[in-house]
């Protein structure tokens, strides 16, 4: 896994110095670009939302009397903000219609209040908004006016208006910033816009950002941004208070109307409270009503007591009617009747009664002695017979008497019970009325207390919104922010870098190591030749190399050995010469079989070279026994052969070799080339193949890489 990982790094270490190279040049862009870049400020103030819910002890009263402001929703109030209106109002308490920029070689500078010059403009055609004005001042009371779209040029002396097309222009000298600053620079050249309405809308809005801080909690934080610190200031400063001032004003004229309409309707409210009050007066006049209930009550308690007087009065006579009819039976004979006292109890009947009965003990008395014909016992009789009939006459009054208060106490409760004829009738109409009455008594007392109110709110002029944070002088800018930036541009660049160089690795896709070749392929590798550096060292190392083929089998006797490529012969014609060399070293005799042409020296014992023409000719066993007749007494043959993409011939020595040696290059020969040089194996059958690398672990830098080349173009 490690030896992956090396292997993955491989072109990032060789890329490194143009990782580096790109990174530095990405922060000195950067650099560059923010030193012509135009920074932003932004300025923010925080305002706090009345609550009318809750309030300050001394705002309590005003805060419970403000009873036309509707509980403050925080959306509603951050949209009121962002109102069209409520910025036009702002801007008209602030200097933004007009822009004034210091002209340079590569940017534009907003002055604003650092402007050594004033501009005024009155326009009678919109077409002169929104567009730059050109302004180069040659001296200290001379300036050249360049009117847009127009090639014209005005000449201009400050304080004098000059006019163009469609109004007139005032450029005067800021007399206040140039005696502040005694080194102002006002021999210049400037620009200036005067802004229409949309357009300066346009740029605030754009800047501007107003949200809440929390949703349940009404504070509103206002955000702008300016390439000027005094603009990003000024203006969150001056919404805040317009916003505030405006709040005022609203509740100010919504009391004053509705005190005005309030005034109107209590007059209306007192005329109709005044005419139910006369209906009602009328109403009780016509049908003499005092107080209804008071009045049935008397006359409900007045008709029970007659009903009870009648009840009594009702017995009486009847117990009357009962003796009389009794004493009328029995007048004949009225001193034996009993008479029921109960129901006549006088006391002069009862005297009577007593009388008679001792006059009729006296004539019993008498009637012992004389008899019923003496004038004693007629006298008895006759007192008698006078205290009967008075008593029977007595009786018959009484009851006439009962019976002419029993018809009065009936005629007297039918008069009493008329009073409740139609008082139902009455006692609705007066509840209509009642009612009506204290609606209307109701209405003008509400409406008298809202007056009251509506006065008290109308003098209280003063708001419950508070600016608890006002917006500051930014001293650093917001955006661009330079840190940021210059790493970003070092990451991009990086990163842009490292996927050049893996995007050019993986394109070129060069077999680079033994690992690749043994992944795409099962051909043996005979041995690896590293990058070599000291020239002194390259017969030692290739010394090495012949070892390990003799110890792998590779240089038996009267062996041919063929050195192949794909791409090119000069790719293996190095590794020819110093095989040939070393082996040569090792005493032994070499048959040296130059078909490429690209040998530099006749080496070895025996020197054979093959044209392209001349090995044509011969057929594949021909050509393989003219080498091996050449051999004679030596002890191995080196082919140094053509590369394979030149065409059939090199396949020929490849077929007939004892040993097949395939270079490949770490930085030259492509992956690929591993396996078309398997199908080449399968399709000619070719026995004995082995592969070599060479540059094992060669990792040029890229800036090497690029020297060597111009090195060449140069030669």
């Amino acid at each position: 896994m490690n030896n992956e990982n090396v292997r993955f790094l491989k072109p990032l270490l060789r890329g490194l110095p143009i990782v580096i190279a790109v990174m530095v040049i990405s922060v000195l862009g950067a650099k560059k670009y923010l030193n012509y870049v135009t920074p932003m400020y932004e300025s923010t103030a925080k305002l706090k939302l009345a609550d009318t819910q809750e309030g300050v002890p001394s705002a309590n009263l005003f805060k419970d009397f403000d009873v036309f402001a509707s509980p403050n929703k925080i959306s509603t109030e951050i949209e009121v903000l962002k109102s069209t209106s409520l910025i036009e109002k702002t801007l008209g308490k602030l200097p933004f219609s007009t822009e004034i920029y210091r002209k340079g070689k590569v940017r534009s500078v907003e002055l604003f209040n650092d402007s050594p010059i004033k501009v005024e403009a009155t326009f009678n055609d919109k077409k002169n908004y929104d567009k730059k004005f050109q302004l180069i001042v040659n001296s200290q009371n001379q300036y050249t006016l360049l009117v847009p779209d127009s090639s014209k040029e005005i000449k201009g002396t400050f304080n004098n208006p000059v006019n163009i097309k469609g109004g007139k222009i005032l450029i005067s000298k800021n007399e206040e910033y140039l005696s502040g600053k005694r080194d102002a620079k006002i021999i210049d050249q400037y620009e200036f816009e005067f802004l229409s309405r949309e357009k300066l809308l346009d740029k605030i809005n754009k800047d501007l950002d107003i949200v809440s801080v929390d949703k349940d909690v009404p504070v509103i934080r206002i955000n702008f941004k300016s390439n000027v610190p005094e603009k990003a200031s000024l203006f969150v400063n001056t919404l805040a208070e317009t916003y505030i001032q405006d709040y005022i004003e609203n509740k100010y004229r919504a009391a004053n109307t509705t005190v005005d309409f309030l005034k109107g309707e209590i007059g209306e409210a007192n005329n109709k409270l005044a005419s139910a009050e006369n209906r009602i007066e009328n109403y009780r006049e016509k049908e003499n009503i005092i107080n209804i209930p008071q009045e049935t009550e008397t006359d409900l308690r007045k008709i029970a007591q007659l009903k009870i007087q009648k009840s009594n009065i009702k017995m009486n006579l009847d117990a009357i009617k009962n003796l009389n009819s009794y004493v009328e039976k029995g007048k004949d004979n009225f001193p034996d009747l009993a008479t029921n006292f109960e129901a006549f109890n006088d006391l002069l009947s009862t005297e009577m009664i007593k009388n008679i009965k001792q006059l009729q003990a006296e004539k019993k008395e008498l009637l012992l002695t004389y008899t019923p014909e003496h004038e004693k016992v007629k006298t008895i009789d006759a007192k008698i017979k006078d205290l009967t009939d008075y008593q029977i006459e007595s009786i018959k009054n009484t009851q006439n008497n009962l019976q002419i208060k029993y018809n009065d106490l009936n005629r007297d409760i039918n008069v009493a019970e008329q009073a409740f004829v139609g008082l139902p009738e009455k006692e609705k109409l007066l509840n209509i009325m009642n009612r009506e009455f204290n609606l209307y008594e109701k209405n003008y007392n509400f409406l008298n207390e809202k007056r009251i109110d509506a006065e008290i709110a109308k003098s209280a002029k003063i708001s419950f919104h508070k600016i608890i944070t006002r917006g500051e002088l930014p001293e650093h800018p917001v955006s661009p922010m330079r840190s940021i930036i210059i790493i970003v541009a070092a990451i991009v660049g990086m990163i842009g870098s490292i996927i050049l160089i893996y995007g050019v690795h993986f394109a070129k896709a060069k077999v680079n190591d033994i690992y690749t070749i043994e992944k795409n392929s099962a051909i043996p590798v005979a041995f690896a030749t590293p990058y070599i550096k000291d020239k002194n060292q390259v017969l030692h190392h290739f010394l090495e190399n012949i070892l390990e083929m003799d110890l792998k089998g590779m240089l038996k006797e009267k062996n041919i050995i063929c050195l192949t490529s794909y791409d090119d012969a000069a790719q293996h014609a190095f590794h020819a010469e110093q095989m040939i060399k070393a082996l040569k070293a090792q005493s032994r005799k070499i048959l040296v079989v130059d078909v490429a042409g690209t040998l530099k020296n006749k080496i070895g014992d025996h020197y054979i070279n093959f044209s392209a023409e001349e090995n044509l000719q011969h057929t594949a066993h021909e050509m393989e026994e003219i080498i091996r007749r050449n051999m004679g007494d030596k002890d191995l043959c080196v082919i140094n052969n053509q590369a394979v993409k030149k065409g059939k011939l090199p396949l020929l020595f490849l077929k007939f070799a004892d040993r097949n040696i395939f270079l490949l290059d770490s930085r030259k020969t492509a992956a690929r080339n591993i396996m078309n040089i398997e199908l080449l194996k399968d399709e000619y059958q070719l026995d004995n193949l082995w592969f070599v690398l060479n540059k094992q672990g060669y990792n040029p830098s890229l800036i090497t890489t690029m020297m060597k080349m111009l090195k060449k173009f140069r030669s």
